[in-house]
């Protein structure tokens, strides 16, 4: 992928080291200085054609993390505050992720606030003393991200696969649009189901069965799911434009009816608070 992040190359041949293993992302931004969701900056790599007039709609930058190898010294298995260290020393500022040592919740929070308010998804807190885990975030990272959730209707379930065959297991998700009274797909997600879960399901949704193909059994809107997820991503695929990212089950809510569940005006305001670009901090 190269070829298809000009502007990144640039910015690492400079940098004064002969061997170097970083580790980072690249960052996609609009033209307010925020983010774009993921799927947007997954549009610059792997680009082959109209890389340049890409470059100039979606500018995209590198910010590192952690720092591996520097010339012929393996870092990998030294603690984090070594790891660091040798970042700081091997690239400019501006190419850092923002970052903050303290033991003081209140300077955490406030970090975690200004992260947020920029766009960003949420925090990685990490032990100085970790060493790099290549593949796992393991017991020394813990990602701390604002999780949002709606209490939505199933629509479908598809049967799962593993030790979850002969089960229902993935679920469409639907929230019902109030101006035609139809149920519009917002994603799916057989995440947070616990056994106990996935028993009763099967039994309630072949009870509530409509209709079904291969690997799916429909069913009539009338069970309640709460749902967690980190935000919305436009997505041509759904015919309400917007998908879950992240989903995960919470709990069933056979306190509540579908009417009673989220419709789609709710899930839009929270799209828009997303979109929405705050004032700087």
């Amino acid at each position: 992928m190269t070829a298809a992040l000009p502007e990144i190359v640039v910015v690492v041949r400079a940098l004064p080291a002969q061997v170097l293993i970083l580790d980072g992302e690249a960052i996609a931004f609009d033209v307010s200085g925020r983010p774009h969701p993921f799927q947007i900056t997954m549009r610059r790599f792997g680009r082959r054609l109209h890389v340049e007039e890409l470059r100039e709609e979606l500018p995209i930058r590198a910010f590192f993390f952690d720092c591996l190898r520097v010339d012929g010294d393996s870092l990998a298995d030294r603690p984090a505050r070594e790891r660091i260290a040798a970042l700081a020393a091997s690239i400019p500022g501006e190419l850092a992720i923002p970052r903050l040592v303290t033991a003081s919740v209140a300077e955490a929070s406030a970090f975690y606030d200004v992260a947020l308010a920029a766009g960003h998804e949420g925090l990685m807190a990490k032990s100085l003393e970790g060493p790099y885990e290549a593949g796992n975030r393991g017991a020394s990272w813990l990602k701390i991200k604002r999780a949002h959730t709606l209490d939505l209707v199933v629509l479908a379930a598809e049967w799962g696969s593993g030790r979850r065959s002969g089960k229902l297991s993935n679920l469409h998700l639907g929230a019902r649009d109030p101006e035609t009274g139809a149920y519009v797909m917002l994603g799916k997600t057989f995440k947070g189901l616990t056994d106990v879960m996935l028993e009763w399901q099967t039994r309630r949704f072949l009870e509530l069965e409509t209709h079904r193909d291969a690997s799916t059994v429909y069913v009539r809107p009338e069970v309640v799911v709460e749902i967690a997820f980190s935000d919305l991503q436009v997505s041509p695929r759904y015919a309400g434009g917007l998908a879950l990212r992240l989903a995960r089950v919470k709990r069933y809510r056979e306190d509540k009816s579908p009417p009673q569940a989220d419709s789609m005006a709710a899930v839009r305001r929270i799209a828009a608070a997303q979109a929405a670009v705050a004032p700087p901090p």
